[in-house]
C-alpha cells in the first residue's frame, strides 16, 4: 500500500506547539506527528524556516509528517542539565541583515563585530545597514562602518526617514530568507516599513506580544514581501552569547586576522604578546584595522 500523499510547504509561524505552514495552497496549521518527538531530542524538530511535508485533515488542519534536513540554522546553544540543547531561531537562512543606526543610538561596533562572528561561526552571510544616515550625513557615517566593506561584508546606508537606500535593501532582501537583527531604536520598523508599507507594524507588534512577560508565549514568524522572499525579526541574537565559543577559537571568525593564524611562532598564540605573532605584526602594519584587533583581543577576554 502506497503512503499517503504529502504537500510540500514551508514553516511561517510558531506558537504554543502550532506551526503554520505555507504551501500552494494557503496557510495550513500544523501540528508535528508525535512519532517525530520520539528519541532524545538535542534540539528543535521543527522551526520557522524549516522546509515540511505536511498531511492535511479533513477539518482543514494539518499534520506535519517530515522534516527536510537543514542547509544552515541560525541557533542558540541553551545549556541544560542533559547537555546544550539546540534552539533553532530561523532555518535555512539566506543573511542575516544587521541594522544598527549611525546615530540615536550611537552605534555600538563591538556588538556588530560580536554579530558578525556569530555569522562567521555559523556560515551564514551578513549584510550591514547603517541607518540614519541624515542624521550624520553620508560622509561621516562612511567612516564609521566603510571598516566592514573591505572585509567582505555588503554595507547599505539608509536613512528610513528620507527614503535613501530603500530600494538597495529592498533588492537585497527580494527572493531571500532574511534574519533582520540590531539594538533597540535603530528603525528597523521604519525600513521595513518603507520597503513594503506595514510591515514594520507586522513586525513590531509580535516583538512587543514576545517581550510582555516572563511568561509570554513567545512568537516566530517569517513576514512575506510582495515580490517574495521572508523576513524574521531576531530580538533573541541580542542575547545570543558567544559561551559556546572557546577563546581559542576566535581567531577564526574575524575574517581578517585568520589569514595570519598559521604564520605565528606559537601554534598556541592568543595574539597578544608573543614573540612571533603575525596578528600583531599586521596590526602594526595597518593590515589589520586596530579597532577590529582590540573588538577581538575584548571578546576573547569575555567582554560582550
Amino acid at each position: 500500500m502506497s503512503p499517503e500523499p504529502t504537500t510540500p510547504g514551508l514553516v511561517v509561524r510558531q506558537q504554543s506547539g502550532f506551526h503554520s505552514v505555507q504551501t500552494g495552497q494557503g496557510v495550513v496549521v500544523c501540528r508535528l506527528r508525535g512519532r517525530l518527538k520520539k528519541g532524545p531530542q538535542e534540539g528543535d524538530i521543527v522551526a520557522v524556516g524549516d522546509r515540511v511535508h505536511i498531511s492535511v485533515l479533513p477539518d482543514g488542519s494539518g499534520a506535519i509528517e517530515r522534516v527536510e534536513p537543514r542547509q544552515k540554522a541560525l541557533v542558540r546553544l541553551a545549556p541544560t542539565a542533559r547537555g546544550a540543547y539546540q534552539q533553532v531561531l530561523l532555518s535555512n537562512p539566506d543573511q542575516i541583515v544587521l541594522v544598527f543606526a549611525c546615530s540615536q543610538p550611537a552605534p555600538s561596533l563591538r556588538m556588530l563585530d560580536r554579530f558578525l562572528v556569530i555569522c562567521e561561526k555559523q556560515n551564514i552571510p551578513p549584510v550591514i545597514v547603517a541607518n540614519k544616515v541624515d542624521l550624520i550625513g553620508q560622509e561621516r557615517a562612511m567612516e564609521i562602518f566603510s571598516i566592514y566593506s573591505p572585509l567582505g561584508y555588503p554595507v547599505l546606508y539608509t536613512s528610513a526617514r528620507e527614503g535613501l537606500g530603500a530600494e538597495a535593501l529592498r533588492q537585497c532582501l527580494v527572493g531571500k530568507i532574511s534574519g533582520l537583527a540590531g539594538p533597540s531604536g535603530v528603525g528597523k520598523s521604519s525600513l521595513l516599513n518603507a520597503i513594503r508599507p506595514q510591515l514594520g507594524l507586522e513586525v513590531r507588534e509580535v516583538s512587543q506580544s514576545t517581550l510582555k512577560g516572563r511568561h509570554t508565549t513567545q512568537v516566530r514568524e517569517l513576514f512575506s514581501l510582495e515580490e517574495g522572499g521572508y523576513v524574521a525579526d531576531l530580538p533573541g541574537l541580542r542575547t545570543l552569547s558567544l559561551w559556546d565559543t572557546e577563546p581559542e577559537e576566535l581567531d577564526a571568525y574575524f575574517v581578517e586576522i585568520r589569514p595570519f593564524v598559521e604564520h605565528c611562532q606559537f601554534n598556541d598564540c592568543t595574539h597578544t604578546n608573543e614573540p612571533g605573532c603575525a596578528v600583531r605584526a599586521a596590526v602594526d602594519q595597518g593590515r589589520i584595522h586596530a579597532r577590529r584587533y582590540e573588538s577581538y583581543l575584548r571578546l576573547r577576554g569575555g567582554d560582550e
